[in-house]
């Protein structure tokens, strides 16, 4: 047997029984306190962080639920000529944007140039742009002006032509 757990041992059985009693209470406290901190302790924790984990997953997951509506919606419309997409472009500048913007088109990319356009005007305009002329933007070079409209060129692409 190992000479220190020997030593150990002796001690031990020269206790008095009441400080045996003592030691025995505080090795049980001590284990107790191991067993909190290190399993009951962080579960809790995790337990009372749960509930808003929980409301912040259902809010990201409702979130992902209406894009996928968005996405099966627009995949769901009739496919669009190049033609048709370019009218309801121009159209949707003309209405919803108005003298702010200008519009140049090269082949399938279009380029509108802002100019003071509003925030409020300009997100309203992309969702149309985005659903009636399935124009896509792949390129935004945006500034606030001074009086917190927007500047800047949007490229955006139509369907390919046919």
């Amino acid at each position: 047997m190992n000479p220190q757990l020997q030593a150990l041992r002796q001690r031990w059985v020269a206790l008095a029984p009441r400080e045996k009693t003592m030691v025995a209470v505080a090795a049980a406290v001590l284990a107790i306190a191991l067993a909190w901190v290190i399993a009951v302790g962080p579960a809790l924790s995790t337990l009372r962080q749960s509930d808003e984990l929980r409301r912040t997953l259902d809010g990201q997951l409702q979130r992902l639920m209406s894009l996928q509506a968005q996405a099966q919606a627009l995949q769901s419309q009739p496919k669009q000529n190049y033609e048709e997409a370019s009218r309801q472009l121009e159209a949707s500048v003309r209405q919803g944007l108005g003298a702010s913007a200008r519009m140049s088109t090269q082949g399938e990319r279009v380029t509108i140039t802002l100019t003071g356009t509003a925030p409020d005007a300009l997100a309203q305009w992309l969702a149309q742009a985005r659903v009636n002329a399935r124009a896509i933007p792949v390129e935004a070079h945006l500034v606030r002006n001074a009086g917190g409209m927007w500047d800047g060129n949007l490229v955006l692409t139509l369907p390919a032509k046919t």
